[in-house]
């Protein structure tokens, strides 16, 4: 009986530390990577509201929870924000409607039209 429930032990200690490593190096995640960033676009947003240090953090999330965005960024002195996006998945105006809707309204860049 205790030798069961050491080999058993045993077989538990090893399928959890696979697990561990199967979340820790996802595979291919870089081969995904690389194929997505072919044909993702690039948008930038005027933004309002923005009148503090942690405004940049909100709008950034409300962006990224839009489906098939990829990377927001923020320059929170500007007022911008850019977005990686596929546009397979999403438009300009549903991130710029995340955001909006967040509180910081977002208007599309003369110079992304």
């Amino acid at each position: 009986m205790k030798k069961t429930m050491i080999v058993a032990v045993a077989i538990l200690g090893l399928a959890g530390a696979g697990i561990w490593a199967a979340t820790l190096f996802p595979p291919n995640s870089d081969e995904r990577v690389q194929q997505n960033s072919a044909h993702l676009q690039s948008a930038s947003f005027a933004v309002e509201n923005m009148t503090c240090a942690t405004c940049p953090i909100t709008v950034r999330r409300a962006m990224e929870g839009v489906a098939g965005v990829h990377e927001v960024t923020i320059d929170y002195e500007t007022r911008t924000a850019t977005a990686q996006f596929d546009p397979e998945r999403t438009t300009t105006s549903a991130i710029a409607a995340a955001s909006t809707e967040a509180g910081y309204p977002a208007i599309l860049s003369e110079s992304a039209l």
